[in-house]
């Protein structure tokens, strides 16, 4: 098949790499790469199966200002709620690919392994059957994939884990221990699935490999540029030092301003959100965990 995949940063490349396995990829980003498989917008853009990784805070401008519909079947590689409106991915793309041939793509998935054809499990979620099944025929061998159409689940919990994630990067920063990150991520994991009853998201999509498999990655491993994030925040570092430092775009900080912006709106207790996007704005991470404990 023919494969375009948008966005060469680090999880473009890597699903580059694994597509092509099967399949002939081309890629295209904002920034050439002298890559031989690299290409013009125009040439990724008529390909029949497109993979967007386009990160959520920019996706909607690009689709605006770039996006041409073929007909192409899109597969949305991104995490994340647009900060600005408190949109999920599904409603910015809808505006542009009809629902059948939409699928966002969920699970625990390290950029770094996947370029080194570790075994990965992956989840499409679409609420096309079809759709999901011929993408994931796309996927190499050591690849599992799962298919779901709990598209507003798996986007949920895509989103949140990450500000979970930064949470659990505080909690080592501030050298609390096992016994406190444990219990940060297992209650992380219960207000992530409180925030998608609200929207009508699958309970088991939560404990599966959308929810609860990328949770435990992203939120215990230094590899995860969120949790990065939160080891700088608890040394005290400003979001704007920490996100210069780190020179990738970590989701997990416009997805804590959308969720603290929901919460209020519809009343949702959000404990851990809310705590995370205090110490954003400015509140002490040690005052942040006493605050929590106490509540």
């Amino acid at each position: 098949m023919k494969v375009g995949v948008i966005g060469a940063g680090k999880w473009g490349e890597a699903l580059a790499f694994a597509l092509s396995e099967k399949n002939d990829v081309i890629i295209t980003s904002r920034t050439p790469r002298d890559w031989e498989n690299f290409k013009s917008l125009s040439e990724v853009l008529v390909c029949e199966y497109l993979i967007i990784t386009v990160p959520a805070q920019q996706v909607a401008q690009w689709l605006e200002e770039n996006f041409i519909y073929h007909g192409q079947k899109v597969l949305v590689a991104a995490k994340g709620i647009e900060a600005s409106s408190g949109r999920f991915l599904n409603e910015i793309y809808a505006q542009y690919i009809p629902e059948e041939n939409l699928s966002f793509l969920s699970g625990p998935s390290f950029a770094s392994e996947v370029i080194r054809s570790l075994p990965t499990a992956l989840v499409i979620n679409s609420r096309s059957t079809q759709t999901a099944h011929e993408f994931a025929a796309l996927f190499p061998r050591f690849i599992r994939t799962y298919i779901s159409d709990d598209v507003m689940g798996a986007e949920i919990a895509g989103a949140y884990k990450n500000v979970i994630a930064i949470a659990a990067g505080i909690c080592e920063g501030l050298g609390l221990g096992h016994n406190a990150a444990a219990s940060l991520i297992s209650r992380g994991l219960v207000e992530m699935q409180r925030f998608g009853k609200v929207y009508g998201a699958d309970d088991d999509t939560f404990l599966g490999l959308s929810g609860a498999g990328d949770l435990f990655l992203t939120a215990s491993s230094s590899m995860s540029r969120n949790y990065r994030v939160g080891l700088g925040l608890a040394s005290g570092k400003t979001k704007e030092t920490v996100c210069s430092e780190i020179g990738e775009v970590s989701e997990g900080i416009g997805t804590a301003y959308a969720l603290h912006e929901i919460a209020q709106t519809k009343g949702i207790y959000l404990p851990i959100a809310a705590e995370v996007y205090a110490i954003l704005e400015g509140k002490s991470p040690k005052q942040s965990l006493k605050d929590l404990i106490e509540r």
